[in-house]
């Protein structure tokens, strides 16, 4: 078999386990708990097989062993899964009136970013007046280091975590920040300010701000950004959007059950 035959095989192999596993969290959900025996009877495999994805995903948390010697069940790590979805989703609905109000004043696009995989997360997104048929960033995995809402996030970070979460640093404009040490002074800057700016780093045209959104116990949880052409946000146009953005996040982070406002 040639290489790539070879390769194509064990992506159908890995793709089938996952499908496997999916379907035994399914049956414990269901059912609460359930043995060996009957999970590979209900998927339709050699017990063997069945006893080897339940290690794997009792090693990853997902599931656990039950009182009941054989038996297993839905494990903590599933609760940890759910969440951090759930927290998304209570910053997402919480948000939300406020990035309404805020891209309806500034007339600008607004968005929430959260940090993910060594990149910004994009949960949520609302246009503004003067927005043509804005790109829409929602889903999308924004590089930290070149965006005002990355900075935002990475200047909550630890100087350990920061380290971790710190890869390549690619210029996209030759405005992009691409040493840490420049990185690092700009991220005293955001932590000394309490917001964010980045003029034509990601795209040519394209200026941001942005502003921590805290939790409760006053961590840096999200970023909320203001966004638009370069020719619209200049110096003193950034004045003016500033105290409504510093204000906006305030509003998230008291939601959450920050304190301080």
């Amino acid at each position: 078999m040639s290489s790539n035959g070879s390769n194509n095989g064990e992506v159908a192999s890995g793709v089938q386990s996952v499908e496997r596993a999916l379907a035994i969290l399914e049956i414990l959900a269901r059912s609460g708990e359930a043995g060996v025996t009957g999970i590979a009877t209900e998927i339709g495999v050699h017990k063997s097989t069945a006893f080897r994805l339940m290690a794997t995903l009792e090693t990853g948390g997902l599931v656990e062993q039950s009182e009941d010697r054989g038996k297993y069940r839905l494990g903590m790590g599933i609760l940890r899964l759910a969440g951090a979805t759930t927290a998304r989703l209570d910053l997402v609905q919480e948000a939300r009136p406020i990035c309404r109000k805020l891209a309806s004043t500034t007339g600008e696009t607004v968005n929430i970013a959260v940090l993910s995989d060594r990149s910004a997360l994009y949960l949520d997104q609302v246009a503004g007046a003067s927005t043509l048929q804005p790109h829409n960033w929602v889903g999308q995995h924004i590089p930290l280091h070149a965006t005002s809402n990355g900075k935002v996030l990475l200047s909550g970070l630890s100087p350990d975590e920061l380290a971790e979460t710190l890869g390549a640093m690619p210029a996209f404009t030759d405005a992009t920040i691409t040493t840490k040490k420049a990185l690092y002074r700009a991220l005293d800057e955001v932590r000394e300010r309490g917001y964010a700016v980045a003029v034509d780093e990601l795209e040519v045209g394209l200026t941001a701000m942005a502003a921590p959104i805290r939790n409760a116990h006053g961590d840096v949880i999200a970023a909320l950004s203001v966004s638009g052409m370069t020719v619209r946000l200049g110096e003193v146009r950034l004045k003016e959007v500033l105290p409504v953005l510093l204000e906006s996040a305030a509003e998230v982070s008291h939601r959450l059950g920050w304190g301080e406002r």
